[in-house]
């Protein structure tokens, strides 16, 4: 297992994060708890959830289901680096009651306990913030955040779907308490949407930030989408199906998908392998429902691309260029 340093902290992660979206609503308690110890076996280290994830009326389950893999013991909370996240409303279905979402010092303070409560651990590795809240000033956030740190129930924050100006305003009033501020970014970043090169990704290097993309493969866009619909097999659905609805998307998963086989290269494998080359990345989020494809997603780890693949899937995916330089006139 190859491994980095999360961002500017000491963390030593792995160069893969393991996502838990899938675990309650597509995967089982018990298949969930094998992909745990099938990626802890593998050396994957970085497990990511959030207090939301089970959705609906299930809300919290995710974190519930790794707390019951955690007191299994076997040393298993000591070799995982755990991060959940915090904003969703975690009130009942239609429950009207407010201060129940968001980032107020008092929904932090209400979900962090009990977060630790479903995941049935006494801290948490990086504590991240789900979305942006323009209602509640940084200034109120890191006084409960470091109120937190004081009392050993988390180590470090980050941050998820953060522009870069609000990266920015985040660390700069961090650094005015003298408060380490944010350590990693969670953001939608791939072959197939590349927006976060323009400001997202400089502002994150710039204040030290990991960076951990998530949708690495664009929502099964990038795996392999059209031959498996070729060859019989599921269709594309959802977001995938829309995108491949417009005729210059279709025509550049297409070339993608042709210049792969040409090389003998697996799509999803691929998309992997390309974040792991782009300046920042920490390592990408993959969230697998079965053993079989956390498998494929290890396999990436080992994959090295040509520089002739690299050109190719540049001139196919063109990015915004580099920044500030491909801003200017």
């Amino acid at each position: 297992m190859k491994y980095t340093q999360l961002g500017r902290t000491g963390l030593k992660v792995s160069r893969l994060v393991l996502g838990t979206m899938n675990f309650g609503p597509q995967t089982d308690e018990p298949t969930s708890h094998g992909i745990l110890d099938a990626a802890i076996d593998a050396g994957l280290n970085f497990v990511d959830t959030a207090n939301v994830y089970g959705w609906g009326e299930n809300k919290g389950r995710t974190e519930a289901i790794i707390g019951t893999w955690f007191a299994q013991g076997g040393g298993r909370r000591d070799k995982t680096v755990l991060a959940t996240k915090v904003y969703g409303n975690m009130a009942a279905e239609g429950d009207p009651w407010p201060n129940h979402d968001k980032l107020s010092a008092l929904n932090i303070r209400r979900a962090v306990d009990a977060s630790l409560k479903r995941l049935q651990t006494d801290y948490i590795d990086v504590y991240q913030f789900h979305h942006v809240d323009r209602r509640t000033p940084f200034e109120e956030i890191w006084q409960a955040v470091d109120v937190l740190i004081q009392q050993g129930k988390i180590l470090y924050a980050g941050s998820s779907n953060f522009p870069g100006y609000k990266i920015a305003q985040a660390n700069e009033t961090a650094a005015r308490r003298g408060s380490l501020g944010l350590v990693s970014e969670q953001c939608l970043y791939n072959l197939a949407e590349r927006r976060a090169e323009m400001e997202v990704i400089p502002a994150a290097r710039e204040y030290g930030l990991g960076v951990v993309p998530w949708s690495p493969l664009h929502g099964g866009l990038l795996g392999g989408v059209i031959k498996k619909e070729t060859e019989g097999g599921r269709r594309a659905s959802g977001r995938s199906a829309d995108a491949l609805a417009n005729s210059t998307v279709r025509g550049q998963v297409q070339a993608y998908e042709d210049l792969l086989e040409k090389h003998g290269l697996e799509p999803g494998e691929t998309a992997l392998a390309w974040l792991l080359t782009r300046p920042g990345v920490t390592g990408p989020i993959v969230g697998p429902r079965t053993s079989e494809q956390l498998d494929s997603a290890l396999r990436a780890l080992e994959l090295e691309l040509s520089e002739e693949v690299l050109t190719a899937l540049d001139e196919i995916f063109p990015g915004p260029g580099p920044a500030p330089e491909a801003f200017a006139w």
